[in-house]
C-alpha cells in the first residue's frame, strides 16, 4: 500500500508493461484451465498473444455456463480445481426463469477476491478508521460478502446487520455511528424512505461519509437523490458472480467513471450486433476475461453490460487502467425497439427521479390497442397533483422521444428491493 492507492504497483504499472504482464497471467490462466472439461474443449491451441487471443477464444454467454453446470449440478464440467477444496459456494439469483449461475471460491480465490476488493474500497476512500455496515440479506449473492471481507482487510470494523429489516439498521447505522454503507441504489433509496417514515434524517442524524452503492446500473438522478438523502458521497463498484469479485469501480479525481481493475480482468468493449471490437467513446458490450481465479475459471464471457471505454491518461488519478464512462450505463438484454426509438430501462429512471412528487416506480412494456407501449407506475410522495401524469407523459416524451401511459398507483403497491431493483418488466 501507497498514497492512494492499495498497491500502487499494479495500479500505476504503465500500459506496455501491463500488457505484457496480463498476456503472462492469461497464458497460466489458460494452462490451468486444461482441467476444466468445459474449457478444455474450448480453448483454441497454440494461442500465441493477446491479439490471438481475442481474434480464436469463442465468445461464452451465460447461456453456455448454465449449459454446461446442468450436466452435472452444481458445477458440471465448470471447475478447473476440484470443489472439495471449496471453502465457500455463491450463486445467482436466478429470477430470470433460469438456473442460477453457480459458483465457488478456493481458500486462495477468497484472499484473493478480498484484496481485489479492498483495491476498490480504498480507492473511494476507506480506510482501517472507519465503520462499515454492509446492508444485504448475508445470502448467496456474492457481491457484499467482498465487500464485508475487503473491509476487514483494510483494518476498518464491520458492523453486521444481515438479519435486520430496514428500521432497525437505520438504528444501528445511528447508534454505531456507521460512516462507510454498502448496498445497491434501489436499498439506498428505500433506507431514506423509511428512514422519513421513522422520522429520522439520515444526513442530519447519522454519520454515513461514503456509499458504495453498486450491483445495478443507475442514473445521475438517482446518484443525487441517495447523496441528498444521506449527506454523503455516494460512489460506484460492480462485479460478477462470474468473475468472482469486483472488477470496475470508480476513483475519486473522476466523478462518474469507473476503472476497469485490469490486473484482473482482460476487458473488451464489442459492438453487439457485428461483435467487432469498437473505439474509444464508442458504446459496446463489456466482454471479460478473468486473470487471477484458480476455482472457476471465465474466459471472453459476454456480460450484457452497455459500457463506453475511454483511455486511462484521461483520469488525473494515476492509475494506467482504462476507465468506463458513466461505469455500467444498462443492459443490452434490456434494450427495446418500441416504435422504431430504441429504449432503455435508465432512460426513464434519468427522468422520473427528477420529480420530487414520485417515489417508488416501475417500466412495463404492454401490447395496447395492437400497439408497443412504454407503461410507467408511478407512486407519489404525498396527494398528486392532477396534472403529475401528463407533466410526466411530456417531460418524458421531450427527453426520450417517446410518449408513455402514466399510471399512478397507491403509495405502497409497489415492490421495494434489498438486493438488485426488479423495476423493469416486458408483458408483450
Amino acid at each position: 500500500m501507497g498514497g492512494e492507492y492499495w498497491n500502487r504497483r499494479t495500479e500505476t504499472m504503465p500500459r506496455p508493461q501491463l500488457r505484457e504482464w496480463q498476456w503472462r497471467k492469461l497464458q497460466v490462466a489458460l494452462q490451468h484451465a486444461q482441467r476444466s472439461e468445459f474449457w478444455s474443449e474450448r480453448i483454441p491451441a497454440g494461442i500465441g498473444s493477446l491479439d490471438d487471443y481475442f481474434a480464436r477464444m469463442p465468445l461464452t454467454y451465460k447461456k453456455d455456463l448454465i449449459a454446461a453446470q446442468e450436466v452435472a449440478p452444481p458445477y458440471g464440467t465448470l471447475p478447473s480445481t476440484d470443489p472439495a477444496l471449496a471453502i465457500r459456494h455463491h450463486q445467482t439469483s436466478g429470477t430470470s426463469g433460469n438456473p442460477p449461475v453457480r459458483s465457488f471460491d478456493t481458500i486462495r480465490d477468497w484472499t484473493w477476491c478480498a484484496d481485489v476488493y479492498a483495491t476498490a474500497l480504498y480507492a473511494l476512500g476507506v480506510r482501517e478508521h472507519h465503520r462499515g455496515m454492509v446492508a444485504f440479506g448475508y445470502g448467496m449473492f456474492v457481491g457484499f460478502w467482498g465487500m464485508h471481507y475487503a473491509l476487514e482487510r483494510i483494518g476498518a470494523t464491520v458492523i453486521p446487520a444481515g438479519g435486520f429489516d430496514s428500521q432497525a439498521r437505520i438504528k444501528l447505522m445511528i447508534d454505531q455511528r456507521v460512516s462507510v454503507l454498502g448496498c445497491t441504489p434501489s436499498y439506498a433509496l428505500r433506507l431514506i424512505e423509511t428512514a422519513k417514515e421513522m422520522g429520522v434524517d439520515l444526513a442530519r442524524d447519522a454519520n454515513v461519509e461514503i456509499i458504495m452503492a453498486g450491483g445495478e446500473a443507475r442514473s445521475k438522478a438517482t446518484t443525487q437523490a441517495i447523496a441528498h438523502g444521506f449527506g454523503a458521497e455516494v460512489f460506484n463498484a460492480a462485479g460478477t458472480t462470474e468473475l468472482g469479485t469486483t472488477n470496475m469501480f470508480e476513483c475519486r479525481a473522476n466523478r462518474g467513471g469507473c476503472h476497469s481493475m485490469e490486473s484482473t480482468v482482460i476487458d473488451e468493449v464489442l459492438d453487439p450486433v457485428t461483435k467487432q471490437p469498437v473505439a474509444y467513446g464508442e458504446q459496446g458490450v463489456r466482454v471479460s476475461t478473468g486473470i487471477g481465479r484458480e476455482g472457476m475459471q471465465l474466459f471472453r464471457h459476454w456480460t450484457e453490460d452497455l459500457v463506453i471505454r475511454r483511455p486511462w491518461h484521461e483520469c488525473a488519478c494515476g492509475r494506467s487502467w482504462d476507465w468506463f464512462d458513466g461505469g455500467i450505463l444498462g443492459r443490452a438484454d434490456d434494450m427495446r425497439k418500441i416504435r422504431g426509438v430504441s429504449v432503455e430501462p435508465v432512460m426513464f429512471e434519468e427522468v422520473l427521479r427528477r420529480f420530487d412528487e414520485v417515489g417508488e416506480f416501475q417500466t412495463v412494456l404492454r401490447t395496447v390497442r395492437g400497439l408497443d407501449t412504454v407503461v410507467l407506475r408511478v407512486e407519489p410522495v404525498g396527494t398528486p397533483a392532477d396534472d403529475l401524469a401528463a407533466r410526466i407523459a411530456d417531460t418524458v416524451k421531450r427527453e426520450c422521444s417517446i410518449r408513455p401511459d402514466v399510471e399512478i398507483v397507491e403509495p405502497g403497491s409497489l415492490p421495494r428491493f434489498e438486493l438488485k431493483g426488479a423495476r423493469f418488466h416486458d408483458e408483450r
